[in-house]
């Protein structure tokens, strides 16, 4: 199988923070790309830089070479493949699905299945990055699936990404995008909590949080957030919600190998109380505000 080049047709399903930036970067690699999303005018700014805009996930998926999904949960997942006006009714045999989407690795295989029966094949590609990445092209995914499938896309992918990893068969990705994203909830949630111990003492909390993001602890993420919680910021990056939902996922899944992943089940307590105040649908660096309270 050759690799696919500019020339061929891709659907992206989901415009979200992360969809947006994956469909803009393949338009300026030169693809033919037909975007549909749930809510009409997030399509607009990428109707402007030249993709077609679909009005159902079918009517994007008809005559396109590679079907990529990027949306909120295995719930959106199974409505934009395998809904009324699924992706998977108007797929041609041979072509390629994608699914991005961080969702659960029974979904993963259940979606396989269902492509398989269509004569189309599969890969899964979960990212990790945020709207930064994603706008710069520069994700990484972590795939599951054939080799010599992925060597096909590769050249689709790294339109849009830094690194590009095969993990195993399908059902590795979303298994370790989901253990990736287990650690950045659970950092976020003890970077929340320190942090507004550090407040309430009334210490200087400039230089105190430059001990805690320049020490061990001082990871990628928690130098992030911490900036963004002290500025505070929570312009989305990456949707607290989301996090949640992640969280939860990662409990199903070590549930299904016999495992309780305690801290996990602490870190999404923090977030569902930020949820339930309000902060949903901010940035997940505004965890803390229930804590400052």
């Amino acid at each position: 199988m050759s690799a696919l080049h500019s020339r061929e047709a891709v659907a992206v399903l989901g415009l979200g923070i992360m969809g947006s930036g994956m469909a803009r970067r393949l338009l300026g690699a030169g693809y033919a790309v037909t975007v549909y999303n749930r809510s009409p005018a997030r399509a607009e700014p990428l109707a402007a830089a030249g993709a077609r805009v679909a009005g159902s996930p079918r009517e994007a998926a008809a005559g396109a070479d590679v079907i990529l999904s990027m949306v909120a949960d295995d719930e959106a997942a199974r409505a934009v493949w395998l809904g009324a006006e699924g992706a998977l009714d108007a797929a041609e045999p041979g072509a390629i699905c994608i699914e991005s989407s961080t969702v659960t690795p029974g979904w993963i295989k259940e979606l396989f299945a269902a492509a398989h029966a269509r004569r189309c094949r599969f890969l899964e590609a979960p990212v990790t990055g945020s709207r930064p990445q994603a706008a710069a092209g520069e994700l990484n995914f972590l795939v599951g699936g054939a080799p010599d499938l992925l060597e096909q896309v590769r050249p689709l992918l790294a339109a849009m990404s830094r690194t590009i990893t095969l993990l195993g068969p399908v059902g590795s990705g979303a298994l370790v995008k989901l253990a990736n994203n287990f650690l950045c909830g659970v950092q976020a949630a003890a970077l929340a909590e320190a942090i507004a111990m550090i407040e309430r003492t009334g210490i200087d909390r400039g230089k105190a949080v430059e001990v805690l993001t320049g020490g061990a602890g001082g990871s990628p993420i928690v130098k992030t957030l911490s900036a963004r919680m002290t500025a505070p910021d929570y312009t989305p990056n990456f949707l607290l919600r989301l996090m949640a939902k992640d969280l939860s996922y990662v409990l199903k899944t070590a549930s299904a190998h016999s495992l309780d992943l305690r801290t996990a089940r602490a870190a999404l307590a923090v977030f569902e109380q930020a949820i339930a105040a309000g902060r949903g649908d901010q940035d997940m660096a505004a965890i803390i505000e229930p804590l400052r309270q």
